[in-house]
Parts: C-alpha cells; structure tokens; sequence
C-alpha cells in the first residue's frame, strides 16, 4: 500500500504543480493582453491626434492663403503662388470639361437628329428606278 500512496502523492504533487503553472501561465497570459490592449489604446490615440494635427494643418494653410494670397511672407510666397496656379489650372480644365459636357449633349442631340434623318431618307427613296417615291416591288438593283 505504500507505493499506492506514494504514487498517489506523486500525482497530486504533479497535478498542484501543474495547475500552479496554468495559474502562472494564465497570469502572465493575462498581463501581456492588458500590456497589448493598453499599447493598441494608446496607439490609436496617437493616431487620433495626428490626423488632428494634421487636419488643422490644412485648416491653417487655408485660411493663410485666403488672408495672405496677395501679400504672403518671403517664406510661404512660392508656395502661395503655387496654389494659386493649380486653382487656375483646375478653374481652366473645369471650363474645358463644360466645353465637352455641351459638346456632348449637343452631339447627342445632332446624333438623333441625324438618325431620323438618313432612316427617313431611306424610306422616301428606297431605290433608283422609283425616284423617291413609295414603292412596294421589289426592284432588280443592278
């Protein structure tokens, strides 16, 4: 019997053993996910406040160049005028693209019209021997 008891001790030494290791393991399991949770959180924020920056960058930039686009400090000049020329780019290709849009909506008006136009002529003068005229026979076109 005393090797029964023996081995049975064994086993919950093992056991006790092993489930303070789970414990451990746990633990630690469980402190690295806060440490990660808390680093993605903090990420994030950072992220946050560098699109905020970011953003009000542009806001600052704007409102400069509506004040100061005429009189722009030494420094910023060539940018200002920079901007200034791709809002004339942009302003001149917009004017371009009207130009298509009516062009288009006019070609496609000339298109219908145009349509009609040779379907009716074909009809009023189906073939040479009739002049024009309706006709049902069906003629030889040589």
């Amino acid at each position: 019997m005393a090797n029964y008891d023996e081995l049975r001790k064994k086993a919950k030494d093992a056991f006790d053993t092993l489930a303070d290791v789970s414990v451990e393991a746990y633990k630690l399991a469980e402190e690295k996910a806060r440490i990660l949770a808390k680093k993605a959180k903090l990420n994030a924020g950072i992220a946050n406040e560098r699109a905020t920056i970011r953003r009000l960058h542009v806001e600052i930039g704007d409102k400069y160049f509506k004040l100061h686009k005429d009189n722009s400090h030494a420094e910023l000049r060539q940018q200002c005028e920079d901007v200034a020329a791709s809002y004339e780019r942009i302003a001149a290709k917009q004017r371009e693209l009207e130009e298509l849009k009516s062009q288009v909506a006019y070609d496609a008006e000339n298109a219908e019209f145009e349509k009609e136009a040779s379907e009716e002529e074909f009809t009023e003068s189906c073939c040479s021997q009739c002049d024009g005229a309706d006709c049902s026979e069906d003629h030889d076109t040589k």
